[in-house]
């Protein structure tokens, strides 16, 4: 039961991906992929990967579509008609596919009992019963997190941090020219006869 629920949800992360491919409106391009962020966090849970599950959805469906959606107000909902793709753009991305496939290909299957996950419990009973003690921290998850792949966190923590800066920089980012070139005679102003404003005033 639990492998149909994975599948199911993996095909609707598939029809989710095309619908991101194929549609022109950005709106809905974001919804999706907030969607996508949802679904990927069911799957977590699915898992029993709560943590990753927890994470997915507070970054991917929460922060990242509420900055998607303030960059869309400062610009258009339909996208620009594109040209021809480059062959040699999707050739690099079947290639970069490919490799990152290939690269998971010896990790242990899901639930594998020979995985080094079952095979040697003394590294669980480690993490589970001395972490307090090693960390100061009464929750493994947290011990994990905070201590054991600290440094791990801490680079998620500085990437979301620095594109949130960069995406409020954007929206944030007020364009005006300088008093050099802004022309005499500006659109919405009366145009200039030559005289001073006082000669104008009387």
């Amino acid at each position: 039961m639990e492998l149909l629920v994975t599948v199911v949800l993996l095909t609707f992360l598939v029809a989710i991906v095309i619908g991101i491919i194929v549609l022109r409106d950005l709106l809905a391009g974001v919804i999706l992929l907030g969607l996508y962020s949802l679904i990927a966090a069911g799957i977590f849970v699915v898992m029993d990967a709560v943590d990753v599950a927890f994470t997915e959805a507070a970054v991917g469906s929460g922060i990242s579509t509420i900055l998607f959606l303030g960059a869309l107000s400062f610009t258009k909902h339909e996208q620009k008609p594109r040209g021809h793709d480059s062959l040699l753009v999707v050739v690099f991305v079947v290639l970069t596919g490919g490799l990152l496939i290939y690269g998971t290909l010896d990790m242990p299957h899901y639930g594998d009992p020979n995985s080094p996950a079952q095979t040697h419990p003394e590294h669980t009973q480690h993490y589970l019963y001395k972490s307090p003690d090693e960390t100061g921290m009464p929750n493994v998850v947290t011990s994990v997190l905070a201590s054991y792949r600290g440094y791990d966190t801490l680079g998620e923590v500085v990437v979301v941090f620095t594109a949130g800066i960069a995406v409020l920089s954007i929206l944030g980012l007020i364009r005006r020219r300088p008093e050099d070139e802004v022309p005499e005679d500006a659109p919405g102003d009366l145009p200039s006869t030559g005289e001073s404003d006082s000669e104008q005033s009387l």
